[in-house]
């Protein structure tokens, strides 16, 4: 057991929270009674993403009776992304299993999901939500509709990319920058870098209790995240790819227009306000439009040529982070191994 401290762990478990006080003791204590025997080094970054409801408390004193939590606490309310963002960063796991706190996901379905990781030698395995429990209107039928989408559009052939439960090899997650709330779209990500996804069935259960985060409202915010990554898989590397064209055509529609009006004016003497004064404002317009985007898209080019990526600040700040003496130890020979 000594020697176990000492080694990193091989798993991680990283679990966002936001108001879960009624769940997170009973969480950690299904996940202590599952990841014994092989799956006993094991460390759980729970990430309390500014609760008010005093889940802070609860997760200190978890921290100090149990020598593998670590108690991240983000400075504000960043959400699920961020938070999930802040714990991939922590963990010290070759392999990282993200899952919700809210007792929706089953620790008992970890065994199944890390050995299909083991047997099929994938990247990540990513949890499908086959029998689904929620509101077929304000869930279920919104959720078909945006994971075909999101298949269609990333090239990924999953099902139900919206839940958080799924395993990773801790260099695939470790390449993926998460913001604004695209951790839904992790699987797309990673397979943009050659990883490879695999799919296994796991339990929906219906939330024990709280208040869900989710709800209808958030559907407009999927569809301009599936935009998002749309254009981030085909034409992060190349936006005058996706603005060029748009660009040119309205440049060359605008000059069209405005040389023949050109000529118009200069052979047959036209009255261009009297006689074209709606097709001249357009040509100017289509004109300006077309040179506008072609600007932009060079400067996304430039943007891509500088490489901000190399600038790794994190975009969260932690507030504090809360281990035991025993963790605080394990992590201190570990940095000198």
């Amino acid at each position: 057991m000594r020697e176990l401290q000492l080694m990193p762990p091989k798993y991680s478990i990283v679990v966002p929270l936001h108001n879960e006080r009624g769940s997170v003791a009973e969480l950690h204590a299904r996940l202590a009674d599952v990841m014994v025997g092989p799956y006993a080094s094991v460390e759980f970054i729970f990430v309390d993403d500014h609760s008010t409801d005093g889940t802070a408390e609860i997760l200190n004193e978890l921290a100090e009776a149990d020598g593998r939590v670590v108690a991240l606490r983000l400075k504000r309310n960043y959400g699920q992304t961020i938070a999930l963002a802040s714990g991939f960063d922590y963990a010290e796991g070759q392999i990282i299993i993200a899952m919700d706190g809210d007792l929706q996901h089953d620790p008992a379905d970890i065994p199944r999901m890390l050995e299909a990781f083991e047997t099929s030698g994938a990247d990540i395995v990513s949890g499908w939500r086959e029998k689904r429990v929620d509101n077929f209107l304000l869930r279920r039928l919104p959720s078909r509709v945006a994971n075909w989408a999101m298949a269609k559009l990333s090239g990924v052939d999953i099902h139900d990319f919206g839940t958080t439960f799924k395993v990773y090899r801790r260099e695939t997650i470790k390449d993926i920058r998460l913001y604004g709330e695209l951790h839904r779209f992790i699987p797309a990500l990673a397979a943009w870098n050659g990883a490879t996804v695999i799919e296994v069935p796991i339990k929906n259960i219906v939330r024990p209790g709280g208040t869900s985060h989710y709800g209808i409202g958030r559907t407009m915010r999927v569809f301009f995240d599936l935009l998002t990554i749309r254009f981030l898989l085909r034409y992060m590397t190349r936006p005058l790819h996706f603005f060029g064209p748009a660009g040119i055509l309205g440049t060359l529609s605008g000059a069209a227009i405005l040389i023949f009006l050109f000529f118009d004016k200069i052979i047959f003497g036209a009255q261009l306000f009297l006689e074209h004064g709606p097709l001249m404002v357009l040509g100017m317009m289509l004109f300006l439009f077309g040179l506008q985007v072609l600007a932009v898209g060079f400067v996304g080019e430039l943007l891509m040529r500088t490489h901000f990526d190399k600038y790794q600040e994190p975009i969260y700040r932690i507030e504090r982070v809360v281990r035991s003496e025993r963790g605080r130890a394990a992590t201190s020979q570990r940095s000198l191994l």
